[in-house]
């Protein structure tokens, strides 16, 4: 739970940047490793991740000044303040459009290299949580559990409480989400199946653990929060995708 972990002269490695770059480069060399064992083009496989990243973090950045709009009518120069603040469903989507665009340009089966990715994907974020936690951003509520985490020296999550610790059962979800991907990409027989699986089954539960969040600068539509809101689409689009995708023509199954 300490953010700035040691310092080498001048430079300053914060736990929350190692845990996003820990999670980048593991969950690229387990695409490319997949890739690989498909005989699918790895070059591609680079390509993907770095716009995928590129466009992630755009996309999470833009959603986030979404949430804060009132905010930035108030201030503009929030606007300029670019060293936190991110929504993961803006990376997600953003990552997916960039993909998406990719696909199109080098005339690659957009669904096929997706199927891969997505296991990957959870897995990088699983990581990426646990930076939240060092960090103490994405704080859960506060509880009288003794299943709690409590902040000492935090400058995101309130100190010297018991909270709900969404950050650590976020990392433990999305680990546990690349496992499933991972056999499901075993399984299913259609592209795109495990790309709609990812889109369910994290819109799901995203939904519930947002109901735990204790942070209060996330946005809300209505009763729910920015986050949740789109969990429902996601999920809608998910389980249309998963049965669209059904009546796609079989591909072999991963060895």
């Amino acid at each position: 739970m300490k953010n700035d972990l040691f310092t080498i002269g001048s430079i300053t490695i914060h736990g929350y940047g190692l845990m996003i770059g820990i999670g980048i480069i593991v969950a690229y060399y387990l695409a490319e490793y997949r890739a690989n064992k498909r005989g699918m083009d790895v070059d591609m496989i680079l390509s993907i991740a770095i716009c995928g990243v590129v466009c992630g973090i755009l996309g999470a950045k833009l959603l986030y000044y979404v949430t804060i709009f009132d905010e930035i009518l108030a201030n503009p120069k929030k606007l300029l303040d670019i060293s936190d603040g991110f929504v993961v469903y803006g990376g997600i989507i953003g990552g997916v459009l960039g993909g998406y665009i990719l696909s199109r340009i080098k005339h690659i089966s957009f669904f096929q290299y997706a199927d891969l990715v997505m296991p990957s994907v959870a897995l990088a974020q699983g990581f990426g949580r646990i930076g939240c936690f060092l960090a103490g951003c994405c704080y859960g509520m506060p509880t009288h559990s003794h299943f709690a985490i409590v902040f000492h020296d935090s400058d995101f999550a309130p100190n010297n409480i018991p909270l709900v610790p969404t950050q650590l059962i976020s990392s433990g979800l999305d680990f546990l989400h690349c496992l499933l991907l991972l056999y499901a990409a075993k399984k299913c027989k259609k592209q795109g199946q495990v790309v709609s699986l990812y889109l369910i089954c994290y819109s799901l539960g995203r939904f519930v653990l947002e109901f735990f969040r204790g942070d209060l600068n996330r946005g809300a539509v209505g009763s729910l929060s920015t986050s949740q809101f789109i969990s429902l689409f996601i999920f809608a689009a998910g389980v249309a995708m998963f049965a669209f995708c059904g009546k796609r023509t079989e591909v072999p199954l991963e060895k």
